[in-house]
């Protein structure tokens, strides 16, 4: 899909390069992307201290061998 948009050229350029992106293109979705990923850590950070937690809870229970 077309997308026309008026990006600040600087930053763009800034983007390819730091990024080290072949074209501006790839830099915009790398960026579109961070963001994304970026937004959703913010929201489970949120539930920090508003889920009961089981301490007594074994995580590792279900990779140990039956045999031991």
């Amino acid at each position: 899909m077309a997308t026309n948009l008026d990006i600040a050229q600087e930053l763009l350029e800034e983007a390819v390069k730091i990024g080290n992106h072949r074209s501006k293109r790839a830099a915009v979705e790398a960026a579109l992307e961070e963001y994304i990923s970026r937004r959703k850590q913010q929201e489970v950070t949120k539930l920090f201290g508003k889920i009961d937690i089981d301490e007594s809870y074994d995580h590792s229970a279900g990779r140990r061998s039956p045999w031991e």
